[in-house]
């Protein structure tokens, strides 16, 4: 039988489709009163504003984000030296295990010297930014950074300062891990000045997918994007949202646990991008082999959701950060009266996934009792037997505890 996803060569899910003309949905990273979202030491709120204080160094998000839209204003003290931590990781020097966007005051003659790329708006180490559209020390300037994939653009009271490829610079600069990275935390990387920041807010961005190649490989959008149609919900339903393109999970507990498609599926393929969009606790977890058997433990961040498949909760592709990766069928795997081959097949030839944050393509086929799974354009499960499975069912999201985000679901019924 020959893969639906090898012939296709996961066309649905080609990076081409801009975001740029639609309606920016935003919400607030700071609340205005405290530091509820963020952890970090040496920052206090005064008048609506974060500021830092002498004390103040590494102020971060809870929330780690991949595709964004910033804004935020902020107020230099003269001399003034900060920066906007992005892809931070939470561990390490922030300007090199993520990237550090230079916050300072350009005009201030002890930094004449600086090299180009630590004046404001510079990505540190890596890329200068244009210089001399900062306002007068003691007022506010108003800035927006755009981060898509490896673009990245830094605009400063409407003017474009920074505009990068973060491809072409990891890889003119090897070294930098920050550069390679996708995703993290956004953080305020203080030095001990006077710096406040208000009117911060994040409008998030689906990745992009080729929606012209899905709907003419007979595919059909299962999420608008924009609300829970066709999705079993009640009036006060709060933790699954629908935010510009994304089907969002905070990680609570809420009115809904699992969020379960209106319309039975027998035959299908679903292809789907996903990323973790929260941290999760470090918790000691078995080590799967291939065969499927399990050999010691180990301590992984968990992370855990899953799509269910005609119905059942058994029939579950999970999604998760154990060693053995995303696709396993853990009701399956995990069955005493099922034989060996059977685990085997349903236990992933490798781990896929990309880092925690950044968004993951997934590809699922499941054809009579047979079940085809493709993370990042890898096979890792392969046409492999769910005995008993019934002949349709309704498709489920799984909330186990982790915060998660979903975008671009399709399906084609076979």
């Amino acid at each position: 039988m020959k893969s639906f996803f090898n012939s296709l060569a996961i066309i649905p899910l080609v990076f081409t489709v801009s975001h740029a003309a639609d309606v920016l949905t935003t919400r607030p990273l700071f609340n205005g009163k405290d530091l509820s979202g963020w952890k970090g030491e040496g920052y206090v709120v005064e008048d609506g504003a974060i500021v830092s204080t002498p004390q103040g160094r590494n102020l971060i998000t809870e929330e780690i984000f991949a595709n964004y839209v910033l804004d935020f204003q902020f107020k230099l003290s003269p001399g003034a030296n900060n920066g906007l931590g992005i892809h931070y990781p939470g561990t390490g020097d922030a300007a090199y295990t993520g990237m550090e966007i230079q916050v300072l005051d350009s005009t201030h003659p002890k930094y004449k010297d600086l090299k180009d790329y630590q004046f404001h708006g510079g990505l540190y180490t890596l890329a200068p930014a244009k210089q001399g559209f900062l306002k007068p020390v003691g007022e506010w300037n108003q800035q927006r950074v755009t981060v898509y994939g490896p673009s990245l653009k830094v605009e400063l009271n409407g003017e474009v300062i920074l505009q990068a490829n973060l491809d072409e610079i990891a890889a003119k600069h090897p070294q930098h891990q920050g550069a390679k990275r996708r995703a993290g935390h956004i953080g305020w990387l203080g030095h001990g000045d006077r710096v406040a920041f208000r009117n911060i807010n994040i409008g998030e961005l689906p990745p992009p997918a080729n929606e012209e190649a899905v709907k003419a490989a007979g595919f059909t959008k299962i999420f608008d994007g924009k609300t829970l149609t066709g999705w079993k919900t009640t009036p006060d339903t709060t933790n699954w949202k629908a935010i510009h393109g994304i089907l969002k999970h905070d990680g609570k507990p809420g009115t809904i646990k699992d969020l379960w498609s209106e319309k039975s599926y027998g035959d299908i393929t679903l292809v789907f991008h996903w990323r973790w969009a929260g941290r999760g606790p470090m918790k000691s977890q078995p080590i799967v082999m291939p065969d499927g058997t399990e050999n010691g433990r180990a301590d992984v961040e968990e992370l855990d959701s899953g799509i269910y498949l005609r119905g059942n909760s058994k029939n579950q592709v999970n999604l998760w950060n154990w060693t053995v990766g995303s696709g396993e069928v853990y009701g399956y795997r995990t069955d005493g009266k099922m034989p060996a081959e059977i685990k085997a097949g349903v236990t992933p030839k490798a781990k896929a996934d990309h880092p925690i944050g950044e968004w993951n393509s997934a590809q699922i086929t499941l054809k009579g009792d047979l079940l085809t799974v493709a993370i990042n354009g890898k096979v890792v499960i392969q046409e492999a037997k769910l005995p008993g499975i019934a002949a349709s069912g309704p498709i489920g999201f799984q909330h186990h505890g982790a915060a998660i985000d979903f975008a671009n679901i399709w399906i084609k019924e076979l």
